[in-house]
């Protein structure tokens, strides 16, 4: 297990490794949460990623890491929808085998967009605890490697090149606005934020139907946490046992904020009405809670919009709303 300053100096190597492999995605004003706070607020774009998200960062780091004979046998990883993506996107241009299982739950549409990028998709069970059971052995009945979206520290090292071009781009930032899932982007994020800029607070945002890291951290123990129905699917699930995450957001997270679903839905709307941007469930969340922080008190901020990929169904339900 790497220390936070370690795994801060992995951070500043993956950058340096995906310079011009992944896209060094935008920060923009936003006059709509400007306003709408009375603080200065900027968005980073991780939604014009070339997957529609962050994630392809950490897979690519990580893939472009493995020995040459481990590539070779391949990579196998349960996702249901932006680590499929990143997988698929990271061995496509690395030579890498790909073999993405996914719940039985998930929409045709996004298998099809990993099957595109030249991965094998095979559906199981209809729950994602359940497919990353299943991939896991997998992986090892074929000696194929496993990847994890993030109990693996060269994809939350990959993950943490979003604060690396973000303190670049805007070295102003006091507070940023991170979606929370299993907890590899604000890990990565903040051992290299803290490493470099020690006041910058990194705010863990949730929904409040699946919140199963903010609960975890609360509890100080890796729990089974009820996740109920959200806008938010690409953080919804619990937290495996022994992630490596867990630790790092116990010491690194300074504030957790849980969002109800209204606040959630209203964000999406907001971002397509205001600033013009299509953007899935777990950019909202981190929206949601910017608008929502009574703490943000006229500091500079940061949202991550981590991801676009909000099925067309989902769409096509928020604005008959």
């Amino acid at each position: 297990m790497s220390t936070p300053q370690e795994l801060s100096q992995q951070v500043l190597r993956a950058a340096e490794r995906l310079r011009d492999r992944v896209v060094r995605t935008p920060v923009v004003a936003s006059p709509w949460l400007s306003a709408a706070v009375g603080s200065e607020v900027r968005c980073k774009l991780e939604n014009v990623q070339h997957t529609g998200s962050f994630k392809v960062r950490g897979a690519t780091n990580a893939m472009a890491l493995l020995a040459p004979e481990v590539r070779r046998r391949g990579i196998v990883a349960a996702s249901s929808g932006n680590h499929g993506l990143g997988v698929a996107a990271a061995a496509l241009e690395l030579g890498v085998p790909a073999l993405v299982l996914v719940p039985e739950t998930t929409a045709p549409a996004k298998q099809a967009a990993i099957r595109k990028l030249g991965a094998e998709v095979q559906p199981f069970g209809a729950d994602c605890v359940d497919t990353e059971r299943q991939a896991r052995q997998v992986a090892g009945a074929t000696g194929r490697h496993y990847l994890s979206p993030y109990n693996d520290l060269d994809v939350v090292a990959g993950q943490g090149t979003v604060a690396v071009e973000l303190l670049a781009q805007w070295p102003l930032v006091e507070v940023v606005y991170v979606a929370l899932g299993g907890g590899g982007l604000i890990s990565g994020m903040a051992a290299y934020g803290k490493s470099v800029r020690p006041e910058v607070e990194f705010v863990a945002c949730s929904p409040l139907q699946s919140n199963a890291m903010a609960e975890c951290v609360r509890r100080g123990a890796i729990v089974d946490v009820p996740c109920g129905e959200t806008w938010s699917d690409s953080t919804a699930g619990g937290v495996e046992p022994g992630a490596i995450t867990f630790p790092l957001c116990q010491q690194l997270v300074d504030r957790y904020l849980d969002l109800d679903e209204a606040s959630i839905e209203a964000a999406l709307l907001g971002c397509l009405e205001h600033q013009h941007l299509l953007v899935e469930g777990a950019a909202a969340v981190a929206v949601a809670a910017c608008l929502a922080d009574p703490e943000l008190r006229g500091r500079r901020a940061a949202v991550i919009v981590c991801g676009a990929n909000l099925p067309f169904s989902r769409l096509r339900s928020l604005l008959r709303r």
